[in-house]
């Protein structure tokens, strides 16, 4: 059986034959050592037809097809030249491809018979190593720029993404928070002990961090401060107490004396840790308004902040997506899990999610059922929102509502609903917020629709015959919207129409008809009810007569 090779090139697609292949042997070792000889290999690779590619932007649309395992239909019509399978009858050939979904896919559509082992990847490394004199047509230069403009190409192209999606930018944003946090927490202790030699009785006064550093910054030296400051210090403060009482601690306070040099330095620090802590705020604000784009239905789920460490130690929101929940609720307790393994103790409960304010909550015996519970809906909000086309909180509510719900029925024994009705509500409520989003109709047709309305209730009344043109003139109206709404949507439309045509149809047999019609009516039932009677005691008098009958014999 005759054996080709279908190379992908950076400039077009190549064929080669594989022939007398006992020169360069036939196991996976002996090609690998004797592929790199030009002269050995150059007897089993022969080239049969190359196809050059059309331009830079048709190579990249080949190249990323071939990656896919899709193939295109310039690379059929290639195959189908050089390659004829004749109908009825099993091809002699084989080809020899690098990717096997490429491979499957070939042999699905032109019934090519393809291969592709370790055998053949070694084959077509040889021939990648001696393309250029292969193709002898190509100046020496011309495959290494085709080949440098398709990667660059190919990556910028692989790389591209949603610009308000950004999964990464919460990861660098929650790591610079958590720094953040130790350093403005060390810097301002070293503030306080710092001006402590001065003024040491504010540091009972003031508790906060950063206010203390602006205490210190405004005060100075302490020996200046008079009750004239005292609306000032109560600005700071926001409590005219508190400000009184550092005045008053000034007053009679036991610190050292400080020169004006060591001041300086420390009013400096105190400015740096004021600077980092409102920093540090307007980096809170960015990884909230981040998270709302990306992850919105698990920030709403279990906070911004527990969702973001949630994502940073995942990797993506992506990987995210693909844990499994019990992988979800231990992500951040490794070390334990390992050790638990280890020493055959008790695996770990709960990770990162024990921050969240649900696990808090939760009574001590219910913790582990809250935490499972919680890395749950957790997964389903991260797949929602990994693969979701449009971003909304509907669904991190609603399962946030879940698991409000799960609480109290933990501790107050309260039924919780089902899920399959509260995702139903979900599905409904985000359809409905998509329809107001995305269909605007003009002001035009809501009294086109609401005369064609009318039109309709009249012809009934008058008629007294059931709206059956009533459904092809909805669907007429609504073209403009349907092209918006999904198949889901239609479906739930019709259903709705048909309820109201069901309602209208009731409506009109007991509205529609005339009073003499209705009396009518009710004399036909009363005779009808009167016949079934008489029928019924015809029946039992035959019967009686038959036993009397039977009784005389």
């Amino acid at each position: 059986m005759a054996l080709y090779l279908l190379f992908e090139a950076a400039s077009g697609y190549a064929l080669f034959t594989a022939e007398g292949l006992d020169e360069i042997g036939q196991n996976t070792e002996a090609v690998k050592s004797s592929v790199t000889d030009l002269t050995r290999f150059g007897k089993v690779a022969k080239l049969v037809s190359f196809h050059p590619y059309k331009s830079a932007l048709d190579a990249l649309t080949q190249c990323n097809s071939v990656s896919d395992g899709i193939m295109t239909d310039e690379l059929r019509n290639f195959l189908e030249i050089n390659l004829k399978v004749k109908a009825g009858k099993k091809p002699k050939f084989s080809l020899g491809v690098s990717e096997p979904k490429l491979g499957s896919h070939i042999y699905e559509v032109t019934k090519i018979p393809c291969q592709c082992n370790e055998f053949i990847l070694e084959l077509l490394r040889g021939v990648r190593l001696h393309f250029v004199t292969f193709l002898q047509q190509m100046k020496p230069g011309d495959l290494e720029k085709a080949q440098l403009g398709l990667s660059h190409s190919y990556s910028r192209a692989k790389v591209k993404f949603n610009v308000n999606r950004v999964d990464n930018m919460v990861i660098q944003a929650i790591f610079l928070l958590d720094t953040l946090d130790k350093d403005i927490n060390s810097f301002a202790m070293r503030v306080r002990e710092w001006y402590s030699w001065h003024f040491p009785e504010l540091v009972k006064i003031v508790n906060d961090n950063y206010l203390y550093a602006k205490i210190a910054k405004f005060i100075e030296d302490k020996a200046k401060l008079s009750d004239a400051q005292i609306p000032e210090l109560t600005d700071i403060f926001g409590d005219e107490d508190k400000a009184k009482e550092v005045v008053e601690a000034a007053k009679a306070s036991m610190g050292q004396d400080v020169s004006p040099i060591d001041l300086i330095n420390v009013q400096n620090f105190a400015q740096r840790v004021i600077d980092l802590s409102e920093y540090r705020k307007k980096l809170h604000e960015y990884l909230i308004s981040k998270m709302n784009d990306i992850a919105p239905n698990l920030a709403s789920l279990i906070g911004e902040i527990v969702g973001a460490r949630l994502i940073s130690h995942a990797g993506s929101l992506t990987n995210l997506a693909k844990c499994p929940s019990s992988t979800l609720q231990i992500l951040g307790a490794e070390k334990a899990l390992f050790r638990a393994l280890k020493t055959r103790g008790n695996t770990p409960k709960y990770g990162l999610i024990f921050h969240s304010s649900f696990i808090g909550r939760a009574s001590a015996r219910n913790k582990g059922r809250m935490a499972r519970y919680l890395a749950n809906k957790c997964s389903i909000a991260s797949r929602i929102d990994c693969f979701a086309e449009r971003g909304t909180t509907v669904f991190g509510e609603k399962l946030r509502e879940q698991v409000e719900e799960r609480l109290d029925f933990y501790d107050k024994g309260v039924a919780p609903r089902k899920n399959i009705d509260v995702m139903k509500a979900a599905i409904d409520h985000a359809g409905n917020k998509d329809d107001d989003m995305d269909v605007e109709a003009p002001h035009t047709v809501p009294s086109v629709k609401k005369s064609k309305k009318k039109k309709s209730k009249s012809e009934v009344a008058t008629d007294g015959e059931p709206m059956a043109e009533d459904k092809p003139a909805a669907n007429g109206n609504g073209d403009a919207s349907e092209d918006v709404k999904s198949e889901k949507k239609k479906k739930k439309e019709k259903r709705k129409q048909e309820e109201q045509e069901q309602v209208v149809e009731k409506a009109n047999g007991v509205n529609g008809v005339d009073a003499e019609g209705d009396g009518a009516a009710k004399k036909k039932k009363k005779k009808s009810k009167d016949q079934d009677v008489e029928d019924l005691l015809a029946v039992n008098d035959g019967k009686k007569k038959k036993k009397k009958s039977r009784s005389e014999d």
